[in-house]
């Protein structure tokens, strides 16, 4: 597919040398509010807030009245539940990520009340939904930030809350999106701001959903059935001619493995047994942003299942 002009990011700086702070400042300087958070996410939280407790656990130093963080939590929260956790726009520019966290809880959560509690932070970074972006202001990525005396607000929000809740958590489902812009805007961005060269004819953007196993606690089978669940509503990425997708080696249709604490990622954050990061490819010609959102309604559900049935 014929792929629009990108904003030249990779632009920024001194070819070779690692953003300074005037980089950073330029950098920021291009960035352009694009969508309402308000309107697009909280009016949706405030709808459901109905069914399930909305929580306030923070705000973002950049606009603290535009930027408050939500969380959406079980009513009916019981020592007897497993606990589900749900993130999504750790990233903020992935759109089906907070959408379909949201549309999760609309659609299906009611089915497995009784099974379940839940906690869903739909939005981690508001200001990169706005803008549509990955990086926070600062060029930080939150996906790489999840650690002690991170870097990012965001992750560091994130964290002091879930780790409020004092509980173990069985299942952690963070949505994501792979899209194009990552091969024509961020990772650029990211080769710039660190000062290394890039080339885009090398990166690979795979065609289709996949999911990001945790090397450390691998679960084959509950990837597996996530990939099972979400082939009735979108393509499986295929691999590429290496046997890999992004770079990684695939371990069975569909899935890869990082190693999630160590990359500081916020599918590390939590030692719950089962964690998945979901890819869904919004760019795909295949692919409409309505069946993206299912898509990650679907691996939800898909992996709630297998737990009800091991």
């Amino acid at each position: 597919m014929s792929q629009p002009m990108r904003q030249p990011f990779h632009l920024v700086g001194t070819p070779g040398q690692p953003w300074n702070d005037s980089d950073k400042a330029r950098w920021l300087e291009q960035t352009t509010i694009k969508r309402s958070y308000a309107d697009e996410v909280l009016e949706k939280i405030k709808a459901l807030s109905g069914r399930f407790e909305a929580i306030q656990y923070g705000a973002l130093s950049y606009d603290k009245n535009r930027y408050p963080l939500f969380a959406l939590k079980s009513q009916n929260w019981s020592s007897e539940h497993p606990k589900v956790l749900i993130t999504g726009g750790v990233h903020g520019y992935e759109t089906s990520g907070v959408q379909g966290a949201m549309a999760f809880l609309d659609q299906k959560a009611e089915g497995y009340k009784n099974q379940f509690d839940f906690l869903v932070l739909p939005c981690v970074s508001p200001w990169g939904y706005e803008t549509i972006n990955r990086w926070n202001p600062r060029c930080v990525d939150p996906n790489r930030s999840f650690m002690d005396n991170s870097p990012s607000e965001e992750a560091a929000a994130a964290m002091a809350f879930v780790a409020s809740q004092g509980v173990e958590w069985l299942v952690h489902f963070d949505l994501h999106e792979t899209t194009d812009s990552d091969k024509y805007e961020f990772r650029p961005a990211l080769m710039a701001r660190d000062g290394k060269p890039f080339d885009t004819a090398s990166e690979h953007i795979p065609d289709g959903f996949y999911t990001v196993d945790d090397t450390a606690r691998s679960q084959p089978e509950f990837q597996k059935a996530i990939i099972d669940a979400v082939r009735a509503v979108t393509h499986i990425a295929p691999a590429d001619d290496k046997g890999e997708i992004i770079g990684s080696k695939v371990m069975q249709e569909g899935v890869i493995h990082y190693p999630k604490k160590d990359l500081f990622l916020c599918g590390g954050m939590t030692d719950a047994p089962y964690v998945t990061t979901t890819e869904v490819y919004p760019d795909s010609p295949r692919a409409t942003p309505e069946e993206c959102n299912a898509a990650q309604v679907a691996a939800v559900s898909g992996g709630l299942d297998f737990l009800l049935n091991r």
